[in-house]
């Protein structure tokens, strides 16, 4: 199919941590298949990932997340080699308990409770960590001009810790800055409450680890949308077996996006715009200006979307503290993965023979074709 002139491309990286690197290696395959964005829009280390995009030139976009990925994973380099599922899951784990205690370099450090910092320092009650090592990385890596003052628009999804209400920064209407990349990634107890404008921000996983509802509902034009929507836990997943998978389950149940009811959803919203627009073109010309024409009318938008499920899968060694372990090898596979699900569907003939939408909308996750292939 030949892609339409007047189509946006869209990005949304879900929330999940060290995962994040699978959004990475998807991005690379994007970029070296010229699928560029126009928009991005992300959760937590979703966040992390759309602002160094959109906040690096093109030609830099691939070696700067490059460098935020390889700092973070800079003190787990050690790699006992092919290991089998028990050892890799006991690697794993002390990967982890590692991050815990000492930190992870450019991204946050372990607090020192010293009695200065309980009576003055309000964060060090209510967090374990300090991320100041994460502002300052992305302040080197970032240029706020060019998300402030570009073409490429980015949507940043947090939570006010006051009311517990939603909140999106977007550079359509908010001067980003690193402040709102940290407070999308604030993730209580770990991490502290950022301070915007008076009012203090959590991670907007909280709420909804995935910005897809937003984008759907704030794409405010006409055009025809193609969305890649990068999730880093499958709703999807097989019995437990033992008790260690029983925790890495619960964990991909509670942050999967459940993107497949959203999109349903939407679907339903897209028969009913279409349905409004052919009434409207029926009616006769005393009805036009009928107050319920005019309603009609605001939700008779007749455009097309197309949505790419693109969904980091748990490999069989991965543990409940999958999105905390930073190691070089887990970051080096997460990457690859994204790679090679992005190449993989942008190769396969129904994305390539691809028609437009009927009613609308179009959904692909033909990575998922491809494992249930394998297994059987």
């Amino acid at each position: 199919m030949t892609t339409n002139s007047a189509t946006d491309r869209i990005f949304v990286f879900q929330g999940g941590g060290a995962l994040g690197a699978y959004q990475a290696g998807a991005y690379e395959a994007l970029h070296n298949h010229d699928v560029a964005p126009d928009w991005l829009a992300g959760i937590s280390i979703g966040s992390i990932n759309s602002a160094i995009i959109a906040g690096s030139p093109h030609e830099k976009r691939v070696e700067n997340l490059k460098t935020f990925w390889d700092m973070v994973s800079s003190s787990l380099t050690f790699d006992f080699g092919q290991q089998e599922t028990p050892i890799r899951r006991a690697t794993n784990d002390m990967s982890a308990t590692i991050g815990a205690m000492f930190g992870i370099p450019g991204f946050f450090s372990p607090r020192l409770h010293t009695p200065y910092q309980w009576l003055f320092n309000p964060s060090a009650q209510i967090s374990y960590y300090d991320t100041e090592p994460l502002m300052k990385s992305l302040n080197e890596l970032i240029d706020f001009k060019l998300i402030n003052d570009g073409s490429t628009r980015l949507s940043l999804g947090a939570v006010e810790v006051q009311t517990g209400n939603f909140a999106y920064f977007d550079s359509r209407h908010t001067r980003i800055d690193v402040r709102h990349i940290a407070a999308s990634g604030a993730l209580p107890p770990g991490f502290p409450p950022v301070e915007i404008g008076g009012r203090f921000y959590w991670d907007g996983g909280l709420v909804s680890n995935t910005p897809l509802q937003y984008v759907l509902d704030n794409n405010g034009s006409e055009r025809d949308l193609d969305i890649f929507q990068v999730d880093l836990f499958s709703a999807r997943g097989d019995m437990p077996k033992d008790q260690f998978e029983v925790e890495s389950r619960t964990k991909e149940i509670r942050f999967s996006s459940r993107t497949r009811m959203n999109t349903d959803e939407f679907a339903k919203r897209q028969i009913v715009r279409r349905a409004a627009k052919r009434l409207l073109d029926k009616l006769p010309a005393e009805f036009k200006d009928d107050e319920d024409a005019k309603i009609l009318r605001s939700i008779g938008h007749e455009y097309d979307v197309t949505i790419v499920h693109l969904i980091h899968r748990r490999a069989a060694h991965a543990t409940h503290s999958m999105d905390a372990e930073f190691s070089r090898k887990s970051v080096t596979e997460h990457w690859q993965a994204g790679y090679d699900d992005v190449s993989y569907t942008l190769k396969h003939p129904k994305w390539r023979n691809r028609s437009q939408p009927k009613d609308g909308v179009q959904i692909f996750d033909l990575t998922r074709e491809r494992r249930l292939n394998v297994k059987s």
